[in-house]
């Protein structure tokens, strides 16, 4: 089989699963294979990639797969799932694998049991796709890694305030808010972000279901809400419900809390902050904000429990805190009451250097490596079966 693969990914919005698609490419180009990457035209973040070594080709949806790829035998990556009916199709020439990039508690399985290979992210990933049942697995996490270059990333002078929405402009609400909401902003003054005194607390992620971000303030709130010196900085944005959900989860110390909406800067945020603090656990495939929070020396709170034990050590890099639906925040209290304690003394992650360099694009370009060769020798395997 030719050293080629073709990687695709529908996705019109920007998230994990396209960060990690951009150094999974530039991995493979690495390694030395020719990558072809099949994604919507309006997804202008994969400009970059063509001028790395990546071949972009434009399909307007999963139809047009077949258009792209070769009738001869090749290897096909998806990042996003396509209908069973398409993947039984293109599984009769092709070797499919695809990447986990969610967990399967809670979701159905079917979609994912028609590749040939599946490539998980983490552990707590392959130990979900075990539980259901599903046995073509690669058994290596594929760890991700802290991709703080990113293209759309400007490096700017201040940190401001934008939209925390993300619309969604299927729904007539998202779409009738959408040209009231920016509006509404513009008659709003500018805010520039600046540290307050006290304990630090940030959120730099998508304001996403996965996250569960309501449903653990609605415990930790009350919470914080004893300690009127602990900030919370939310950086990111998501649709109207989340964020509303969200919203009120925080009601109890909303004048402890301060929205930052998206912002492309990342690398900045970061050591803007005392601790990165997590979601709750079972819907997370990984966390690449918690690797990245690491890489720029902010330590991480989390919860003890895959897959952040797998991305956080203990007192070198954050620190773990019982899930609070199991003690309502009973942990979560010890542990604020001891940060409030240190005085600003925290660990930082940079010093755990061996635990970091699992995260780092060599180590990530030598896991590529070997899970290619697997892709291979399943590939000339089935295609003599």
């Amino acid at each position: 089989m030719e050293k080629a693969c073709y990687q695709i990914n529908l996705q019109t919005g920007f998230g994990g699963g396209e960060v990690y698609t951009r150094f999974f490419t530039r991995a493979l180009l690495a390694l030395g294979w020719k990558v072809f990457l099949l994604a919507p035209g309006k997804a202008t973040w994969w400009h970059g990639l063509d001028e790395a070594g990546a071949t972009i080709l434009t399909v307007d949806s999963a139809a047009d797969i077949e258009k792209h790829v070769p009738r001869t035998r090749s290897l096909l990556i998806f990042q996003t799932m396509v209908a069973t009916e398409l993947a039984d199709r293109l599984r009769q020439t092709h070797l499919l694998a695809c990447f986990a990039h969610m967990p399967l508690y809670g979701r159905n399985p079917e979609i994912i049991r028609h590749y040939d290979l599946i490539f998980a992210v983490s552990r707590h990933v392959i130990t979900s796709l075990q539980e259901a049942g599903i046995t073509r697995y690669y058994p290596e996490p594929m760890y991700g890694l802290a991709d703080l270059g990113r293209p759309q990333a400007q490096k700017i002078a201040a940190l401001r305030a934008n939209s925390v929405y993300d619309w969604d402009m299927r729904k007539f609400r998202d779409r009738l808010l959408s040209h009231l909401y920016p509006l509404y902003s513009a008659m709003k003054p500018s805010r520039i972000f600046a540290r307050r005194d006290g304990l630090t607390l940030g959120i730099v992620s998508r304001l996403t279901p996965i996250k569960q971000f309501p449903l653990m303030f609605r415990i930790l709130a009350p919470v914080i809400r004893q300690f009127p010196r602990v900030n919370l900085e939310i950086f990111g944005s998501g649709g109207f419900a989340s964020v509303r959900d969200l919203e009120r989860s925080l009601a109890p110390i909303a004048s402890q809390v301060r929205w930052w909406g998206h912002q492309h800067d990342v690398k900045s945020i970061y050591p803007q902050m005392d601790f990165l603090l997590a979601g709750l656990p079972e819907k997370e495939a990984l966390g690449l904000n918690v690797i990245e929070a690491q890489a720029c020396g902010t330590p991480v709170l989390a919860v003890n429990a895959p897959p952040f034990t797998e991305t956080v050590l203990e007192a070198e890099t954050g620190y773990f805190f019982t899930d609070p639906r199991h003690d309502q925040g009973r942990d979560f209290r010890r542990l604020l009451e001891q940060l409030c304690a240190t005085d600003g003394q925290h660990p930082d992650p940079r010093k755990a250097q061996e635990h970091l360099e699992k995260f780092s694009f060599a180590q990530f370009v030598q896991r590529t490596g070997r899970a290619m060769d697997a892709a291979v020798v399943l590939a000339e395997e089935t295609a003599c079966a």
